[in-house]
């Protein structure tokens, strides 16, 4: 539970990141190419929150850059087939 505690002020972040990310996405529903700008601001921000928060923690390895990484593409590749199809 601790560990939990000590992380929680990073994740209210993170979800933040996501929460305007969902109302950019939302809002700019008659432009396509503006929300694909959103999404994709959303996964740099995914990524780079993934290394500060690491950085901080002190256990930041580049694995886990290339995990934020293909997981931040993954996301995209998905919303991207949805967006686009």
């Amino acid at each position: 539970m601790k560990y939990n505690l000590r992380h929680l002020p990073h994740y209210f972040g993170l979800i933040g990141i996501f929460i305007v990310g969902i109302f950019g996405f939302l809002i700019f529903s008659y432009d396509r190419t503006f929300q694909a700008a959103v999404l994709v601001s959303v996964a740099v921000s995914y990524v780079v929150w993934g290394v500060i928060h690491h950085k901080i923690h002190k256990d930041f390895y580049i694995s886990v850059l290339f995990e934020y990484i293909a997981v931040a593409i993954l996301g995209l590749i998905i919303i991207f087939s949805l967006l686009f199809a």
